[in-house]
């Protein structure tokens, strides 16, 4: 089962956010398959803009993470018919475009599941369905993801 990951559980990885989501989202990455996994460049620069806007992270540790993810997981970009897609997507359920543009790029590349805080569980679009790593109970989609 592919997955993509969404900005969030990465800033709490970098050790943003309270000490039960960094752990939750450290742990979960690291049991992750690696040719399994998906990250779309607009994480990556979601990613880039928290850490050097909101915690003030400097340019140089800010890059090193993303070339670290990068060299992670698979860095999957966004084409003009995904961008089509979450054009759709963020008409018909009043979403953000770029939430819509995470999505489509994981359905474009067979992912099952998004881990995602932000966007509401179980919601899913094109084959890939919400999951909130966070969650007091995990997803059905999760425990087979990480069995």
């Amino acid at each position: 089962m592919f997955a993509a990951i969404d900005t969030n559980v990465l800033v709490y990885a970098e050790g943003a956010g309270d000490a039960r989501r960094k752990k939750i989202a450290r742990a979960l990455l690291v049991r992750l398959a690696e040719d399994r996994t998906v990250l779309p460049v607009q994480v990556l620069g979601e990613l880039y803009r928290v850490l050097v806007g909101k915690y003030r992270v400097s340019v140089d540790v800010a890059k090193e993470a993303l070339v670290c993810w990068s060299d992670t997981f698979q860095v999957r970009d966004s084409s003009w018919p995904a961008l089509r897609s979450a054009l759709d997507l963020a008409h018909a359920h009043q979403l953000a475009i770029w939430d819509s543009l995470i999505i489509c790029v994981a359905a474009e590349h067979r992912c099952r599941v998004l881990l995602s805080e932000d966007l509401q569980e179980g919601f899913s679009w094109s084959g890939v369905t919400v999951v909130n790593p966070f969650a007091e109970r995990p997803h059905v989609l999760l425990e087979k993801l990480l069995a």
